[in-house]
């Protein structure tokens, strides 16, 4: 059993920032690939950033510098810096790692709950 939890979201005004934050947990042998996604109401669900294990980082363009990704694979955490936020970045932000139970198995796709982030003044 794994489990992600995401931190962090809330209600910002335009121009704020916020730190969005993922934790894995449970029976994890390796961590692969951990990224954000987001999806606003009446949208398809977008990938935002994702970053690799060794901190190879791919951004959607509408982030491009805003946002910073980042990962303590110490911690199985990842992390999401954002600046300048538009109230286009509302959505609710999910949490995806890409990992395997044991050496031998499969990799798979794990998801959070969803945390939500507002931006309104």
């Amino acid at each position: 059993q794994v489990q992600l939890v995401e931190s962090g979201g809330g209600l910002v005004q335009p121009g704020g920032s916020l730190r969005l934050s993922c934790a894995a947990s449970g029976s994890i042998f390796s961590i692969y690939a951990m990224g954000w996604y987001r999806q606003a109401p009446g949208k398809q669900r977008e990938l935002v950033a994702d970053i690799s294990t060794r901190g190879i980082t791919n951004y959607a363009d509408s982030v491009k510098g805003r946002f910073t990704i980042s990962r303590d694979n110490a911690k199985n955490t990842v992390y999401l810096e954002m600046n300048s936020l538009k109230p286009e970045d509302t959505a609710l932000y999910y949490c995806k790692a890409i990992l395997k139970h044991s050496e031998l198995g499969a990799d798979r796709p794990y998801w959070g709950q969803g945390t939500q982030v507002t931006v309104s003044s």
